[in-house]
């Protein structure tokens, strides 16, 4: 007997993107052919998606399928490169500075170290910064190892919905923000192990035109969110890096405030929203 195919939401979701985007390449593939790779890509993916749906699985596959969706931002973050052609795409960096102006009275991701600026801090910050990566991977792994599938697919759904919210602005509305439109920081407030790590993981590896909403903020604090539905404890744990990194990028100059405010108003929609969904559907079944 065929297997029928199963999608998830977090999988709907993707294959939802990834159609946008590829319609969105399309429409810039007349004047930069290498966004060919891009629609390539995603084609792959989209297949993936449908295999790991329809397949029979084991238990690593299974487990697999659980975080395939994150493992698939790996390619979905660079590709907004290729898609706004490497800043060719004209940028709204000056709509977005006169918004900081306007809410903070100066531009506090430029201002901010210089008028306070420590040693200590910068290292705090900049480790806070690397913090990120952990803070969102472990806690779909955590419940995967404790057996907790729930908890996991439902993080794993949050922080797809927040990434791909985040992804989707980015292309119709790019900011290359601080770290491209401002010189880099004093060498002394750069002269500590965290900061060095943190520019080198940027110069490899930051895709430009994603500065607004801060996807580093909105996906770290929906991870805290999904942790503590999943285990207080665990989200708890998480918390202070959180707070010290929405604090950090834009003390370290890598975000504007306004994007800080417009990613935890993304984490918010996202955390809020799917919460919503889970007490309508308890409520009508």
């Amino acid at each position: 007997m065929t297997r029928q195919p199963s999608l998830r939401t977090v999988e709907w979701l993707l294959l939802a993107y990834l159609a946008g985007s590829t319609l969105f390449g399309l429409a810039r593939l007349p004047g930069y052919p290498v966004v060919g790779w891009v629609l390539l890509a995603n084609l792959l993916m989209a297949g993936l998606v449908a295999l790991l749906a329809t397949a029979t699985l084991g238990p690593v596959g299974s487990a697999l399928r659980e975080i395939a969706p994150l493992l698939l931002l790996g390619a979905l973050y660079p590709a907004i490169d290729l898609l706004n052609h490497f800043g060719a795409v004209p940028v709204q960096d000056p709509q977005v500075r006169h918004w900081e102006v306007a809410l903070f009275g100066s531009e506090i991701s430029r201002t901010w170290w210089q008028a306070a600026g420590s040693p200590g801090w910068s290292f705090v910050f900049h480790a806070a910064y690397l913090a990120y990566y952990p803070i969102v991977a472990f806690p779909p792994l955590y419940f995967l190892s404790v057996g907790d599938r729930p908890a996991a697919r439902r993080t794993v759904l949050w922080l797809i919905s927040a990434f791909l919210l985040c992804y989707g602005v980015f292309l119709v509305f790019p900011v290359a923000g601080p770290y491209y439109e401002f010189p880099r920081p004093a060498d002394w407030f750069l002269a500590n192990p965290a900061a060095r790590l943190v520019y080198g993981t940027l110069s490899g590896g930051s895709a430009y035109g994603a500065a607004f909403p801060s996807s580093h903020v909105a996906a770290t604090l929906v991870a805290v969110a999904a942790a503590a539905r999943g285990a207080p404890r665990l989200g708890w744990l998480l918390l202070g890096p959180a707070l010290l990194l929405t604090i950090g990028v834009v003390y370290c100059q890598m975000h504007y405030g306004v994007d800080v405010l417009a990613g935890i108003a993304a984490a918010g929609l996202v955390v809020g929203g799917w919460l919503w969904r889970e007490r309508w559907s308890e409520a009508t079944s």
